[in-house]
């Protein structure tokens, strides 16, 4: 597998902590189940394991199954996990992605947050296909998606710092149409000396597939599964029957 992350992937977890502290009551809330879990919870591009210390809380007695292509984002999501006691026992982590690791039978969750921008529509039907026949009932899948919802330009921006020592960690990025259903994101990540002076850069170009929430809906209804939108675009979806 190539990693999409080699240059990327030290900032990452940091530069995510702040929109996670906003992310975790509506995803929270989304992973809800309306029966008693029947099958592991799966974290579908688990990152460094945000979403996988969310999942692991709303279903503190299930088998978590956490999801991830990219090595250098495992290595800090295994470390995390391997720190904590609870974590240790019951989350295992797999190197796959979305469309290529085996799933299991029955599914008691799906999370997949911050990662449906990797797939095009065809690899996304598929992946709806895939969880709709394995959720059992009342099992929600949560997802979320990421601006922008249609091909569009977007100016160079930062999106966020975060100060640990003498440093700050800074990323941002733009993005330039790519096609009709794409743009090409163009990410920058700095590291900033106590004078702001840069200490080093680096760069990363590359695809995002867009779709609006509308959009996704409908995929999601092609798979026969039924949704619902919360806060921050967090959509839960559910099995129809």
């Amino acid at each position: 597998m190539t990693d999409g992350y080699q240059a990327s992937g030290e900032f990452l977890h940091l530069l995510s902590e702040p929109a996670w502290q906003a992310l975790r009551t509506p995803v929270g809330i989304a992973l809800r189940h309306t029966t008693p879990p029947d099958g592991p919870a799966v974290d579908i591009g688990a990152g460094t394991g945000l979403g996988t210390a969310v999942l692991a809380a709303s279903h503190p007695a299930a088998e978590i199954v956490a999801v991830e292509p990219s090595s250098v984002l495992r290595a800090v999501l295994l470390s995390r996990v391997a720190a904590d006691d609870d974590l240790r026992r019951r989350v295992t982590v797999v190197a796959g992605d979305a469309l290529g690791v085996e799933l299991p039978d029955r599914l008691g969750a799906v999370l997949a947050m911050n990662m449906i921008g990797h797939l095009d529509p065809a690899g996304r039907r598929t992946l709806w296909r895939r969880i709709a026949a394995r959720l059992s009932p009342g099992a929600p899948l949560v997802v979320n998606l990421q601006p922008p919802a249609e091909p569009a330009s977007i100016p160079e921006t930062v999106f966020g710092t975060v100060g640990v020592g003498r440093y700050t960690y800074e990323g941002g990025g733009s993005a330039e149409p790519a096609g009709p259903d794409a743009v090409t994101w163009r990410m920058r990540y700095r590291v900033l000396g106590p004078d702001g002076s840069p200490v080093r850069e680096s760069t990363v170009e590359y695809a995002w597939h867009v779709l609006s929430v509308a959009g996704l809906r409908s995929e999601l209804a092609e798979a026969g599964l039924t949704t619902e939108v919360g806060p921050l675009d967090v959509v839960r979806a559910v099995r129809a029957d």
